[in-house]
């Protein structure tokens, strides 16, 4: 179970690495395919939200801030 486990965390450090370049990128259409399905833990949110604020793109900013935060 452990290898389920590495296999997922790799995928999800990729995915977010993914989703980073998406939006230094300004690619609104990628981010939107990249975003999780499910919440996001808040340190993560906001790091995005602050890295689409430096191209002052709004509509990243929005999709972003859309995105539930894990409890």
């Amino acid at each position: 179970m452990a290898t389920d486990n590495t296999n997922q965390n790799e995928h999800g450090i990729a995915n977010f690495a993914a989703l980073k370049t998406a939006i230094a990128n300004g690619e609104e259409q990628s981010i939107r395919s990249l975003l999780p399905d499910e919440p996001m833990q808040d340190l993560e949110k906001s790091y995005l939200i602050e890295l689409a604020k430096l191209n002052n793109n709004h509509t990243i900013i929005s999709l972003l801030e859309d995105i539930p935060v894990k409890k």
